[in-house]
């Protein structure tokens, strides 16, 4: 097989740049870090797709790796590994028992690294699941399994796609845990509209896209204009995190509670989305209604938590953890790109030499929207007309 260029990153980088930023993550330079490589791909196998990468997507993933911040996983993978677990392709050959695609197709890759027996992922590919190679490249061979059919005529254009297939998964499985949970608790016939809260970030987006979509009222707490703005025409009322100091005290969580009871009738948030936990937590858990959910896949600015137990038990809420979709929840997600899944994309789309800069810059939280890197220069003729 060919080699291309793939982006990596190495445990002795990231050993050098956080001894040069003096341990400090806020001075860490991602760039310094993601190194462009060239990588010789395997042979495709009988179950194997081998496609050319047109667009992908920045992630959290990347900035842990490259931070260390919860565990060093480019050491623990044996020193390196090569990032990218969110991506579009199109694809140029099949595998003698591949049916699904075909050469042409476009295709959207998703993170599931290994399946449990339930379909949930017990690893996340080019994260912690052994041998993966990451879609940060040109071109990649991935397991057919790992693909969902782009559906390149849902309205979007090729950035807002390439957008979703990491984060419209984790929304989607987010808010059907949710609601599930708490119509447990709550019938429709009880309470049909609900409050839903979410804070900021991509996935934070989507959920509220879905909550939106089924009449529900949204609130979306972001330190972001742009972002807010953006989530503004589809109905979510956005609060602005900078006048709560973001959460550093407890007076400025209280602050923030009673500005949700004065949106809510007093009422607060029945679900709640938490991507990034940290001093989010508290506030998530203060602004929670009577029965109220809070669900988190993310850990963004801390690992841990805790909190009053005696306290959510009388308020009958519920924390749940999850983490990535089921393959056919991946399916299902990807239907609803452009119904209900519309993405805010950052202003820039960074070329392929420049994902180093694209992750920095999301490293430091100066991005207008979810970014993109255009991988291909030249585009097929199927997506070259909703780029």
């Amino acid at each position: 097989m060919p080699k291309t260029r793939a982006y990596s990153i190495r445990a002795e980088d990231v050993a050098a740049e956080s001894e040069r930023a003096g341990g400090d993550f806020d001075q860490v330079d991602i760039s310094r870090v993601l190194r462009l490589d060239d990588l010789e791909l395997r042979e495709v196998g009988r179950s194997d797709v081998h496609m050319k990468i047109l667009a992908v997507s920045g992630e959290h993933n990347v900035d842990h790796a490259v931070l260390a911040d919860t565990v060093n996983i480019a050491e623990t993978r044996g020193g390196k590994i090569y990032p990218g677990n969110s991506a579009v392709g199109e694809v140029l050959a099949v595998g003698s028992d591949v049916t699904r695609f075909a050469a042409g197709d476009i295709v959207l890759t998703h993170c599931n690294g290994g399946p449990d027996e339930y379909g949930y992922p017990t690893r996340i590919w080019a994260y912690d699941a052994d041998d993966s190679i990451g879609w940060y490249s040109e071109e990649a061979v991935v397991g057919d399994w790992q693909l969902v059919k782009a559906p390149v005529d849902c309205g979007l254009s090729l950035w807002e796609i390439a957008a979703l297939p990491l984060r419209a998964p984790t929304a989607y499985h987010l808010w059907r845990r949710a609601l599930g949970i708490f119509r447990v608790k709550v019938s429709r016939e009880q309470l049909a509209t609900l409050n839903v809260l979410s804070f900021g970030g991509g996935v934070g987006e989507l959920f509220l896209m879905l909550a939106r979509a089924e009449g529900h009222n949204a609130f979306f707490c972001a330190g972001s204009d742009a972002r807010r703005a953006a989530l503004e025409r589809f109905g979510v009322v956005g609060i602005d995190q900078k006048e709560y100091n973001r959460f550093a005290t407890r007076d400025d969580v209280r602050k923030f509670s009673r500005k949700l009871r004065d949106l809510t009738n007093g009422v607060q948030a029945h679900i709640v989305c938490d991507m990034l936990r940290g001093p989010v937590f508290a506030a998530g858990l203060a602004a929670a209604a009577r029965c109220g959910v809070n669900v988190s896949a993310g850990w963004q600015l801390s690992q841990e938590v805790t909190y009053n137990s005696t306290l959510q038990s009388v308020k009958q809420v519920t924390i749940d953890h999850t983490h990535y979709e089921t393959p056919v929840g991946c399916e299902a997600a990807t239907a609803l790109y452009g119904s209900v899944f519309k993405p805010t994309i950052h202003s820039e789309v960074y070329p392929f030499e420049d994902l180093g800069r694209c992750m920095h810059e999301m490293h430091k939280n100066t991005q207008t929207g979810i970014p993109i890197v255009r991988v291909a220069k030249d585009l097929p003729a199927s997506v070259a007309k909703i780029a």
